[in-house]
């Protein structure tokens, strides 16, 4: 009885390879894959395509901290089973495995796509190679967020300029002219997309947005303190932050130099993570449709295991946020009787 050995060892492949035309994985050329199947007939060996056997795709996240993620993560799960598509779970961590070694060890891997949560393509400058291997593999890619506009593959995300004018509208129907932007790494494609669209928005509305109203900083906890005194030095009644970490990180800033939120300065986030409707004051946010962007996620991967041949190509899906008022937001203070 002849075996996937004996398939390999005909042709001149691995016996990965066999297995993985034999399951209909793509990651393999046209002629390898019509090579493998000639010879796996003529030795009676037969494919498993069409028997209803689940597919596999990997799910690639920086991490597990960041609320988004996790409830990105459950959503993403929960439809690809749904779809009877199984979900692996890729972690790679700052200083432990990186993200190119981890997709590396999925090339190799039987996998029939991949959703991204976050990595090196949502920002400038980072080495797209192996988001390109992959591509040239025909491994249908999905991405969460905004990345650069030669990769190939579908980006789902939100309207991030929508976002912005959502939420420097709401601060300046309260009345604030003085309004900062808090926003996350100069080279990340989402924030610099939050940054033209408030030059966008102080253009057509004649909102004084002064260069020292604009700070970057590093996503995460605890990284924007420095930033946001730099913003209240600089006379900002308000804030628009490009993350709801990075809004607790202003919040914690403040507090430290005895402002009260919203009483002296207002803050809005993004994202709206779920534990915000536990601390007080509740944090006015943008709240991202997370369900909304697992959903077309999914969508789209399905699509594209379908028709591989569309996975070199790079397409966008816009879904709209929401403005999600609690009680970090406030008329500016100049405005009450007790400031007049």
């Amino acid at each position: 009885m002849k075996t996937l050995a004996d398939v390999a060892a005909e042709v001149g492949v691995s016996q990965a390879t066999v297995s993985r035309v034999l399951n209909g994985k793509p990651g393999v050329s046209d002629d390898t894959r019509q090579a493998v199947l000639n010879t796996a007939k003529s030795m009676g060996i037969t494919s498993t395509v069409g028997r209803n056997q689940p597919r596999h795709v990997a799910v690639v996240t920086p991490n597990l901290v960041n609320p988004v993620f996790a409830s990105l993560l459950t959503a993403i799960s929960t439809q690809l089973t749904a779809r009877n598509i199984l979900p692996f779970l890729c972690t790679y961590t700052s200083g432990g495995t990186s993200e190119e070694t981890l997709l590396s060890m999925v090339l190799s891997e039987q996998i029939d796509g991949a959703i991204f949560l976050s990595g090196q393509y949502d920002s400038k400058g980072n080495d797209y190679s192996i988001y390109q291997r992959l591509a040239e593999h025909r491994i249908p890619m999905v991405f969460i967020n905004a990345g650069d506009p030669d990769l190939p593959g579908y980006f789902i995300r939100t309207d991030d300029r929508l976002a912005t004018e959502m939420a420097l509208q709401h601060l300046v129907n309260q009345g604030h002219t003085r309004i900062g932007l808090l926003l996350g790494n100069p080279n990340h494609y989402p924030s610099i997309t939050k940054y033209n669209s408030a030059l966008d928005f102080a253009n057509r509305t004649g909102l004084d947005l002064k260069p020292q109203y604009v700070e970057w900083a590093p996503y995460g906890l605890g990284t924007a303190q420095a930033a946001t005194a730099r913003l209240i030095d600089a006379g900002a009644s308000a804030i628009v932050c490009a993350s709801d970490e990075l809004a607790l990180s202003a919040f914690k800033s403040l507090t430290l130099q005895g402002l009260q939120v919203p009483d002296d300065i207002s803050i809005v986030g993004y994202d709206d993570s779920s534990y915000l409707g536990y601390i007080s004051p509740g944090l006015t946010t943008i709240r991202q449709p997370v369900d909304a962007l697992s959903s077309g996620a999914v969508s789209a991967l399905a699509s594209l295991i379908e028709s591989p041949q569309n996975a070199k190509e790079h397409v966008e899906l816009l879904f709209d946020p929401e403005l999600v008022v609690r009680g970090t937001t406030a008329i500016c203070k100049d405005l009450l009787p007790s400031a007049l």
